[in-house]
């Protein structure tokens, strides 16, 4: 079995490098390691050219002209040659048994189509080590619970993985991409949900396990969906592509039901009625409601999206 790793990067040479340095350090080796990067990043380029950085590593460069991580993640899909693809973030670290407990697990499940894991975020030098063993579910309502970062526990199905650590069988991904209609300038938010979403609605499993682990260091955003501070317009980009890919791959009732339970209760992120009137106690009024107002706006342009522009990939209708 061949594996190829895939790294999307922009403008984060030292994040890349100390990438790049850990795959070195695998004890199964890459057939071949994929960075994505855009022609104009010199940054990015002038560090590839090190040798050190590269070592012996099997290492490709896939230029891509288009911004955003979509068209990057397109890009080294298209480029990979391996029978699973690993796909990592430029700002993580694969820890030294991450592709041989990949290996392992493709090998031992011919009906794995993809496999996720922890990603162990430093963060403002701590690691946030507290632990969940709900990871990666849709609730009933439409509510999304991640934990990729905190996830304990054994191996176990789940509905959807984090794009910092997940693995794809090429059988289960070759006539899926990346969803090019997600919004964003940059980190197009949730592209990794619809994606995953996509493999598993094809009727293959999706599984987390936390001994397939990363180290995470969350580096700087350039785009106006800053970690720190999103805007309102990245805000409605990101509600935009939560409820696209909610109205595609939920159930009839079940995306009625979520379109219901996000306009009269909602999460933090994405307030409901409930939330703003929670979040109107103390809170500058002005902007809860410009929050709230950008999440009504992408979600709207979400519903008229799927009705007019559905996205036809070469999956089987959703029955279930």
């Amino acid at each position: 079995m061949k594996i190829s790793v895939l790294v999307p990067t922009f403008r984060r040479p030292a994040d890349l490098a100390r990438c790049l340095h850990a795959l070195q350090r695998q004890q199964r080796m890459p057939d071949e390691v994929i960075v994505v990067a855009r022609p104009d990043d010199d940054a990015t380029h002038e560090r590839l050219a090190d040798p050190a950085v590269g070592g012996a590593l099997p290492l490709r460069v896939v230029p891509v002209g288009v911004p955003g991580q979509v068209a990057a993640l397109n890009h080294g899909l298209d480029a990979a040659h391996g029978d699973v693809i690993a796909i990592t973030d430029d700002d993580a670290a694969p820890r030294p048994d991450w592709l041989a407990r990949i290996d392992a697990a493709f090998a031992a499940d011919p009906l794995l189509g993809a496999l996720g894991g922890r990603d162990w975020v430093h963060e403002k030098g701590r690691v946030l080590d507290e632990s969940r063993s709900l990871v990666g579910r849709v609730s009933a309502s439409g509510r999304l619970i991640g934990n990729h970062h905190l996830g304990v526990g054994d191996a176990r199905e789940v509905d959807m993985l984090k794009g910092a650590n997940m693995s794809y069988r090429r059988a289960a991904i070759e006539r899926v991409r990346f969803d090019t209609r997600l919004r964003g300038a940059g980190a197009q938010v949730h592209n990794d949900m619809a994606f995953s979403m996509r493999v598993k609605r094809g009727g293959w499993k999706l599984v987390y396990d936390p001994a397939v682990a990363v180290d995470h260091y969350p580096a700087e955003r350039f785009d106006d969906n800053r970690r720190d501070a999103a805007s309102l317009n990245a805000v409605a980009n990101a509600a935009y592509n939560l409820h696209l890919i909610l109205r595609e791959h939920l159930p009839p009732v079940r995306r009625e039901f979520a379109w219901w339970w996000y306009m009269l209760v909602g999460t933090r992120v994405y307030p409901g009625l409930a939330h703003v009137l929670l979040s109107l106690r103390g809170a500058d009024r002005s902007r809860v409601h410009a929050h709230w107002r950008a999440v009504r706006r992408g979600a709207q342009d979400a519903r008229r999206t799927a009705v007019h522009a559905p996205h036809h990939a070469a999956l089987p209708p959703l029955t279930r």
